[in-house]
């Protein structure tokens, strides 16, 4: 495709928007705080920005009688009063299954897999980027873009079409074929770059700045994008009863989803929605680059970029932005971070598979491993309820599990034949 990217727009900030309850954006590091605006790094002390908000009087019964996706949580989210009036993939409300044969395998004794393969793209990226489309259309961008490990690529890409937008996206030329074939058939603008993904970052970072009228959701909109992880954290407390687990396993890669899982908990409490009770939080990496881990492990509260060499590329962001802000929920929370093998990665996609019939990416394995690992060192309580995260669905990344699996025989077509087989 041969993008237009259409006529100029005239972008907007501070009152004029309506984001809902958001009402400014607060520095990370010391608190400073400054308008609305699609900005993503403090003017004062240059660190990350977030959302703050005024939340009003919010119900349960409110809540529950919202539509089946994202937006029943919108009075919580930066985004638009009348949000789901514009085109969107309407992501979210997906399964949260209870693992008891997983659990056996684990040896705990409450296991619950929020098994987020069920979005329109089959990750949980739709969650983020449907929150960042309806910020930037409130801003006046007209184009939809971002740099990508992959998930991010197929979410970007489907919301732009269904949105009548452009999009601009820029993927590693080594990403798997499944998540670069199932990126382009939205006829978007997708371009391969020589590079891992922290150039594919950088360069997306330049060209945000080139480009005023360009959405890059985990860069110029960042604030807004990552909030949509929160609604991980909402639909599980509201799955469970209205209640908090005792521990969550997530997987890591720039950092972000962890952070909002936790904030999304936190904001509850805040609410009234459910009873502030304490949880841990954990986070999941792949060995091959497993930056946070090994900060945490070391104790320190900066982390060391690596550069990535694993199966898992959809975690594989060797430079997390949010490193430093996962270790201090996982020590605010007696939480931990660790990281698995490559082969204890597609131990934990077959693992899942054999046990629940959920196919996971190989993130999804990384959180399986890893918790296996956490129960085996005593850091998960097996006597205390437990949710593992999958966001990503297995058929993106078939070539982690060809050379494993296959068919048991290959026989001729007899009954005596296939008895044998079976018999073997």
């Amino acid at each position: 495709m041969t993008a237009t990217f259409g006529a100029p727009s005239t972008l907007r900030s501070g009152d004029s928007i309506d984001l809902g309850p958001a009402v400014e954006l607060i520095s990370k590091e010391e608190g400073h705080r400054q308008p609305l605006a699609p900005e993503f790094v403090s003017t004062e002390d240059f660190s990350p920005l977030e959302v703050a908000y005024d939340f009003g009087r919010i119900t349960r019964e409110q809540i529950e009688a919202g539509p089946r996706n994202i937006w029943r949580y919108k009075s919580l989210l930066p985004v638009p009063s009348n949000v789901e009036e514009y085109p969107n993939t309407e992501p979210g409300c997906t399964k949260l299954i209870r693992a008891d044969r997983l659990a056996k395998e684990l040896g705990v004794r409450r296991l619950w897999v929020k098994d987020d393969t069920g979005n329109p793209t089959h990750s949980f990226k739709d969650r983020v980027v449907a929150v960042a489309l309806a910020a930037a259309r409130e801003f006046g961008f007209n184009v939809l873009a971002c740099p990508s490990t992959g998930n991010l690529a197929n979410a970007v890409a489907a919301a732009a079409a269904r949105a009548g937008w452009d999009s601009v996206v820029l993927i590693p030329s080594s990403l798997e074929r499944a998540k670069i074939l199932t990126t382009a058939v939205y006829d978007g603008s997708l371009i391969a770059v020589d590079g891992n993904y922290d150039d594919v970052n950088r360069l997306a970072t330049e060209l945000a700045a080139e480009h005023e009228t360009w959405a890059f959701v985990n860069v110029n909109v960042r604030p807004y994008y990552s909030e949509g992880s929160k609604t991980l954290a909402f639909e599980v407390a509201e799955q469970l009863g209205w209640r908090i687990p005792s521990q969550i396993v997530v997987p890591v890669a720039s950092g972000s989803q962890l952070t909002k899982v936790d904030k999304g908990f936190r904001e509850l409490g805040e609410v009234g929605l459910v009873e502030q009770t304490p949880y841990k939080v954990f986070g999941a990496q792949a060995t091959g680059c497993a930056p946070v881990a090994n900060a945490f492990k070391k104790g320190y509260d900066v982390v060391q970029p690596v550069k990535p060499d694993t199966i898992a590329r959809s975690l594989a962001i060797g430079n997390p932005a949010d490193g430093p802000y996962v270790l201090d929920v996982v020590n605010r929370t007696g939480g931990a971070v660790e990281d698995v093998t490559d082969e204890e990665v597609v131990e934990g996609i077959r693992l899942l598979a054999r046990t629940e019939g959920i196919f996971a990416e190989t993130a999804g394995g990384v959180t399986v491993a890893t918790a296996k690992k956490l129960i085996e060192t005593g850091k998960i309580d097996p006597d205390e309820e437990t949710v593992l995260l999958i966001t990503g669905d297995g058929l993106k990344t078939l070539d982690a599990v060809q050379d494993h699996i296959g068919p048991k025989a290959t026989v001729e077509p007899s009954v005596d034949a296939v008895r044998a087989a079976l018999a073997d």
